[in-house]
């Protein structure tokens, strides 16, 4: 009776090493990843493995194998697995000389202006962009702002706009007070300026990107330091096809090198 427990104890210790040894190889995970999002783990692999293993273990996907079988047709899944190895981390009012320099164009363009975060996160930037224009006596109706990201979860912050006070750190006193309603430890954005942007969760490297339309400026911050050479150039190239005027310049990062 005892060796009837042992046996079985055995196998159940061997098919757990099994499930182990299929979490052994993420390359597989990460090349799929760059092709579809852009995004490298050459660096990070590591940190890669580990994301991956914790959420197919978490969705009871025995093997990586089978992860890329089921993204393959499971488009909600493949958001989640996106969401999981995407990281947004940004705040209010961030490099904000390139902003001030926007500020600048659209009061001497003289026009009604369109202007394309890519990527937004969860809202900080372009909900910057809004505030300053606002701030510079520039109306409502002379510019409408667009801010995309291929992480839902981050789009679904920056439609709720609710910060905490690390987001809201570089702002004055007067323009916390002017904008947003405090609650607790947390910072609302106010409706006045949530309505003058409109979130999309897009992958800039899909096919149908290009029907988002032409921009005046396009401000793309932070996301090519994610990416390889080559990628960082598709994505340039990708980015100045959306340019109403090709001699205008993208507002890049400054840590977004080539």
């Amino acid at each position: 009776m005892f060796g009837f427990f042992r046996k079985k104890e055995a196998v159940a210790n061997e098919a757990k090493e099994g499930l182990e040894q299929d979490y052994n190889d993420v390359r597989a995970i990460a090349a799929y990843f760059k092709n579809e999002t852009g995004v490298t783990f050459d660096k990070q692999e590591s940190i890669l493995k580990n994301k991956v293993t914790t959420f197919c273990k978490h969705r009871k996907i025995g093997s990586f194998i089978k992860l890329l079988e089921k993204i393959k047709y499971d488009r909600e899944l493949k958001q989640e697995l996106i969401d999981t190895l995407t990281t947004n981390e940004t705040f209010f009012y961030r490099e904000f000389r390139q902003i001030e320099e926007l500020v600048k164009l659209v009061i001497n363009s003289g026009k009604k202006i369109d202007i394309l975060c890519a990527p937004s996160a969860t809202g900080e930037e372009p909900y910057s962009i809004a505030i300053a224009l606002l701030e510079a006596g520039v109306a409502q109706s002379s510019f409408s702002i667009t801010g995309i990201d291929i992480n839902s979860d981050a789009i679904n912050g920056a439609k709720e706009a609710i910060y905490k006070e690390r987001n809201v750190r570089n702002l004055s006193a007067q323009i916390i007070e002017r904008y947003f309603t405090k609650k607790e430890n947390l910072y609302i954005l106010r409706d006045s300026v949530k309505s003058l942007v409109a979130f999309k969760t897009l992958n800039l490297f899909d096919p149908s990107f290009a029907a988002i339309g032409k921009f005046d400026f396009i401000f793309s911050r932070n996301m090519l330091i994610y990416f390889d050479k080559e990628t960082k150039l598709k994505a340039k190239n990708i980015l100045e096809s959306l340019r109403k005027d090709p001699n205008q310049e993208i507002f890049f990062g400054h840590a977004d090198l080539f």
